[in-house]
């Protein structure tokens, strides 16, 4: 492993000195800068405002700088609203909320919560206006992993797996985008280092490429043998007619060549593999194109003691332990990204797709032990190149030559041209003569040992580790004075753009706008966000980076049901149709343009066979999603999906604290404090040992008065969901007593279910859009928001109302704020 001098020493020469000075001094200092102070005025603290007269009325006796509860002192707060901001506008959020005064106190009326909120927003906001603050993101902001590998495959078009190669990045505010989060260790530095090195020789089609191996499993997340998923039935669109089961992997070959396609199957705990009592066909395919066809089972040596525990099951030489090392295929394979798929043709005598509560669990020993289940693919190793060559008709070969020497006096000039056309993109910026004398020095040194390709390799592996290309650079005016606010350059404004809405670096007409100084132009920029948001990049980027963190599905892969008991059903075929609803909905909302409140409300989701019948939907079969519109407005919008209500769960029951925890925070952004410490576990049962339901261990919980104020604000959301079991199976039941899905909300709204808890948030349609801006603006712009980001979000919001808050009006509004467009200079 290189030393840390080392990796320096490498950073430098593939960038600026002052460039690395600036690095070193940004990871080793807190980045996070303090707003200059605007004083507003010298009125006193004592003038009468609604806001004063609330706060008179109702707050100063816990809220006044004796007591100083919860560190928050109203009675100096300033009667100008804006010299005192970051405590008004922690006011506004618990009148908005309706959080304070705590339940059981006196409280005012809801006209008078939304009188003074109202009256406190208008004069923030307008002071706000004319004292501008868009507050300071890092100077440095390392791509997270994702980032990454979106912005080499942009580049280079070589698809590239960032988990295979780097670690994961932190989380900040609830995003892997926050700059200050993203820090670069010397460990990390080498793994840069070693995947520059690996893209270059992928990219560039190095015939030399020792050969090697790649394995691909059914599930993306599962890095085990052994899965949960049943391949009783075809598992999407990518498979062909006809089969059932298997795995589909996008491979990039990085030159034209033989490849070697191994395919393993599923193995009973003792290591014998299943299904081998019947004949198989297996299939290979490369871009749909056929490119073997192998059989398996259904010989006499393979039939023998197959649903018994055969005493020689650790014998290596077992038929039923290696049957599968001769599924072997070579085939040719033209350089470039491919697609290739190894599945089962199917059979007339099979089990019809997914489990329901009465069929065997996949988890069981009954099944875990026995081979006479069916057959399972379980991973796909993809070996080679064996006798490669460069292939000079790849096209992505040809997107990085865009010159070919013709002879060694032309070498330098296409060397330069090439490295100058990747450069400018990877840099994201117009390149300086040092840039592309630096990238020159390392392209001749290696050219002196090798050949012309060598040298372009090389030069890439410096583009590649180069802090221009690892890190969005913002760098203050030259000259201007601490706090000065001012409009990122369009170079600048350019990657902020392209990194939030397509998690990658900008294209070339969006890089060409900026070069020419046109994209802070309001018709210009608005014209290219979108055309940007009309890119699929956009769509899968906001669904797998936005969505998937701000509503923490990601979780999904992490779900641990509990199978013994509780959910003996579950599987990951389940678990992939949880994940893959969200997805569809999702996108369809992006794609549809439609309004953000059609997040709580719409009728519409997409269901496959299995997760239908999870939902108890009758009418639907097949494992393809298919668009269906729901009758239960208990399912409609994102309360009904089970995805959110399992990730929102324990593995044995509900937990309505979690969910209330987690619609505040999401939905209503009025996140409760952090529990005090030593908080006690919920008492499951009774003194007389009696089986207690979910509520009756909260309402026990309640009556201890640290936990009662914020529970009294959690728990009646998440009670309204209970009729949503721990994997979002509806149900009346619990623990042998009818669900009791009732309550009070804070403002005095009764729920009782989740229709009735959707209609009440819908009521407060413009807080929850509130929430969304402020998490969308948090993931844009990498870092977290504080007290002087409140205006910004309001007035995206107000911009937003005009066309009913739809995705695109919103997005165009957020890019067009301050904290977008501009930035602070430091202290």
């Amino acid at each position: 492993m290189r030393t840390p001098q080392k990796l320096v020493t490498l950073m430098i020469a593939c960038g600026s000195i002052g460039l690395i000075a600036t690095i070193s001094a940004t990871l080793s200092a807190n980045q996070s800068t303090p707003p200059p102070s605007v004083q507003s005025g010298t009125t006193p603290a004592t003038t009468t405002t609604p806001a004063r007269e609330l706060v008179s009325t109702y707050c100063v006796s816990c809220h006044n700088q004796r007591v100083k509860t919860a560190d928050l002192a109203l009675d100096q707060a300033d009667g100008h609203v804006f010299d005192s901001a970051e405590t008004w506008e922690k006011v506004i959020v618990k009148l908005r909320s309706r959080a304070m005064p705590p339940p059981g106190g006196r409280r005012p009326d809801n006209a008078t919560y939304d009188k003074v909120a109202t009256w406190l927003e208008t004069e923030l906001d307008r002071a706000a206006a004319a004292h501008v603050n868009p507050g300071r993101p890092a100077e440095l902001h390392r791509l997270n992993r994702t980032e990454y590998a979106n912005a080499v495959r942009d580049l280079l078009g070589v698809e590239i797996d960032p988990k295979a190669m780097l670690p994961p990045d932190e989380l900040a505010y609830g995003f892997d985008t926050n700059a200050d989060a993203l820090s670069m260790q010397p460990a990390l530095l080498d793994r840069y280092l070693n995947a520059a090195a690996k893209i270059a020789r992928l990219a560039v089609g190095d015939p030399t490429i020792p050969a090697g191996f790649e394995r691909y499993t059914a599930l993306k997340d599962n890095s085990n043998e052994s899965t949960w998923l049943w391949q009783n039935e075809r598992l999407g669109e990518e498979f062909p007619l006809g089969s059932r089961g298997g795995i589909v992997a996008r491979h990039y070959f990085p030159v034209d060549g033989e490849y070697v396609f191994k395919i393993r199957l599923d193995r009973t705990d003792t290591g014998l593999i299943r299904g081998l009592h019947a004949r198989n066909d297996i299939e290979t395919r490369i871009d749909g194109v056929r490119v073997g066809q192998l059989s398996i089972g259904g010989t006499p040596e393979l039939t023998v003691g197959n649903a018994n525990a055969n005493p020689d099951d650790s014998d290596p030489r077992n038929p039923l332990a290696n049957a599968d090392d001769r599924l072997e295929v070579r085939a040719s394979v033209k350089a470039g990204m491919r697609q290739v798929i190894a599945t089962i043709v199917k059979s007339d005598n099979l089990e019809l797709e997914g489990l329901g509560p009465h069929s065997l669990p996949i988890w069981s020993r009954e099944h875990t032990t026995r081979t006479d289940n069916p057959l399972v693919i379980s991973s796909l190793l993809i070996g080679g190149p064996y006798g490669g060559r460069v292939s000079q008709e790849s096209q992505n070969r040809r997107r990085l030559f865009v010159c070919e020497p013709t002879s060694g006096r032309d070498e330098t000039a296409c060397a330069r041209k090439i490295l100058s056309a990747l450069a400018r993109r990877a840099y994201r910026r117009p390149l300086t003569n040092d840039d592309i004398q630096t990238l020159l020095s390392f392209y001749q040194a290696a050219r002196a040992q090798g050949d012309f390709d060598a040298g372009i390799r090389a030069a890439l592996e410096c583009v590649l580790v180069s802090p221009d290309f690892l890190f969005r650079i913002e760098t203050d005016p030259a000259g201007a004075a601490p706090g000065t606010v001012y409009a990122l350059p369009d170079v600048e404004l350019a990657s902020r753009l392209s990194f939030f809405l397509w998690s990658s670096i900008p294209d070339d007409e969006l890089l060409e706008t900026a070069t020419r100084r046109k994209l802070h132009e309001p018709p210009v920029l608005e014209q290219q966000v979108r055309r940007m948001l009309s890119d699929a990049r956009a769509r899968t980027a906001l669904v797998h980076n936005f969505f998937e963190e701000w509503l923490q599905t990601r979780n999904v892969w992490l779900l641990t049901p509990d199978l013994n008991q509780k959910f003996p059903w579950f599987d990951d075929n389940l678990r992939v149709a949880f994940v893959k609803e969200m997805e569809l909905f999702l996108d369809a909302e992006l794609k549809e343009d439609r309004s953000i409140v059609d997040l709580l409300t719409s009728n519409q989701t997409f269901l496959n066979e299995q997760l239908a019948r999870h939902y108890g939907i009758s009418g639907v079969y097949g494992s393809h999603l298919r668009r269906v519109t729901l009758s239960d407005e208990n399912r409609f919008g994102l309360l009904g999906k089970a995805g959110i209500l399992a990730v929102t769960a324990y593995s044995t029951r509900t937990a309505p604290t979690i969910r209330g925890k987690w619609l505040l925070e999401n939905i209503l952004a009025a996140p409760p404090p952090a529990p005090p410490p030593n908080v006690p576990a919920l008492e499951e049962s009774s003194k007389d040992g009696k089986p207690r339901s979910v509520r009756e261990m909260l309402e026990v919980h309640r009556k201890n008065p640290v936990c009662a104020s914020c529970h009294a604000r959690m728990d009646p959301l998440g009670l309204s969901l209970e009729n949503f079991d721990a994997i979002g199976q509806w149900r009346t039941t619990d623990a042998g007593a009818p669900i009791n899905a009732s309550g009070v909300l804070l403002d005095g709204t009764k729920v009782d279910g989740p229709a009735a808890l959707r209609r009440a948030l819908v009521a407060q349609k413009e807080q929850f859009v509130r929430t969304v801006t402020g998490k969308l603006l948090t993931y844009g712009i990498g870092r977290g928001l504080d007290y002087y980001d409140a205006p910004a979000i309001r007035g995206i919001v107000r911009a937003a109302a005009a066309d009913d808050y739809r995705w695109s009006s919103t997005i165009l509004a957020l890019v067009n704020s301050a904290p977008f467009r501009m930035r602070r200079t430091g202290s």
